[in-house]
C-alpha cells in the first residue's frame, strides 16, 4: 500500500512539471507571466538592452541556448514569447530560501553540476515531447572571466535537440550586462540538427553537435559586430560628405 502511494506521489510530481496546452495549443505558465510583468520594467531600467534577430518565437517546443553572465540572462529568451519556458538552474539554487521558491514556481529544472543527473535529462525530454520550451546555458555557470571567450560548453543541449528533434534557438549576449549600460542580445534563426537524426550516435558525435552550437554563438556575435561597424562607417562617410 505504501509503495503504491509513493509511486502515485512520484507520478504527481512528474506531471506537475508539464503544462497542459490551451485551446490555441499554447503552454501558458501563469507564474512566469506574473514575474514577467513585475520584473521586466525593473530589469530594463537598471540593465538596459536591445534585442536583435529572431525575437518572436512561435508556439511549440524549442530549446534556447545562450552564453551566461548573470541571473538576469533568463529575461532575454523570456521576452521572445508569452509561453512558458522551463529554465535549467543549479540544483543548489532550487533549495535556496528565496530564489528556490521562485525557481520552483516557474518549474525550473535543477541540474547537478557533475552532469550525472539523469532525472533532469528525462524531465527535459518529457517537457520537449509535450511541446514545451526549455532554456539552458551550456557554459554551466556565469562567465566571470571574459566577455570575449565563452567557457567550455557542457554537453546536453545537442542531445536533447537530437533525441526529440526539437529546433534550437541560439542567442548571444554581446557584452556583460552592467548597470545603466546597454547591452545587445542577438537571436539566431531556429537550427535543426537534422543531420544527426535517426542515427546511432557516439559521444563524439554529440560533442561535435554541441561544438557546432557553440560556434553558432560566436558567428552570431561576429556578424552583428560587423554589421554595427558597417553602419558606423556609413555614418562617418555621410558626415564627411556633408
Amino acid at each position: 500500500m505504501m509503495g503504491g502511494e509513493k509511486k502515485k506521489k512520484q507520478k504527481e510530481k512528474k506531471n506537475s512539471l508539464l503544462i497542459k496546452a490551451n485551446k490555441k495549443g499554447r503552454h501558458i505558465m501563469h507564474a512566469l507571466n506574473v514575474f514577467r510583468v513585475i520584473l521586466y520594467p525593473w530589469n530594463a531600467f537598471f540593465y538596459p538592452y536591445k534585442m536583435h534577430g529572431y525575437t518572436k518565437v512561435g508556439t511549440g517546443a524549442y530549446i534556447y541556448i545562450g552564453n551566461h553572465f548573470s541571473m538576469w540572462d533568463i529575461f532575454y529568451p523570456a521576452r521572445t514569447t508569452w509561453e512558458g519556458i522551463h529554465f535549467f538552474a543549479k540544483d543548489s539554487l532550487m533549495h535556496a530560501p528565496v530564489i528556490g521558491y521562485f525557481a520552483k514556481k516557474i518549474r525550473a529544472l535543477g541540474v547537478v553540476r557533475d552532469g550525472s543527473d539523469a532525472r533532469t535529462l528525462m524531465d527535459a525530454l518529457r517537457i520537449l515531447k509535450n511541446g514545451e520550451k526549455i532554456s539552458l546555458f551550456p557554459e554551466g555557470t556565469r562567465n566571470r572571466l571574459s566577455e570575449e571567450e565563452f567557457l567550455p560548453f557542457r554537453g546536453g543541449a545537442a542531445l536533447l535537440a537530437i533525441k526529440t528533434k526539437t529546433p534550437v534557438i541560439p542567442f548571444v549576449i554581446c557584452t556583460k550586462p552592467k548597470v545603466f549600460r546597454k547591452t545587445h542580445v542577438v537571436f539566431g534563426e531556429p537550427m535543426e540538427l537534422s543531420q544527426y537524426y535517426d542515427r546511432k550516435l557516439t559521444q563524439d558525435d554529440y560533442a561535435q553537435a554541441d561544438e557546432m552550437l557553440r560556434n553558432k554563438l560566436y558567428e552570431l556575435r561576429e556578424n552583428f559586430r560587423a554589421e554595427q561597424q558597417a553602419n558606423k562607417d556609413k555614418k562617418k562617410k555621410r558626415k564627411c560628405k556633408s
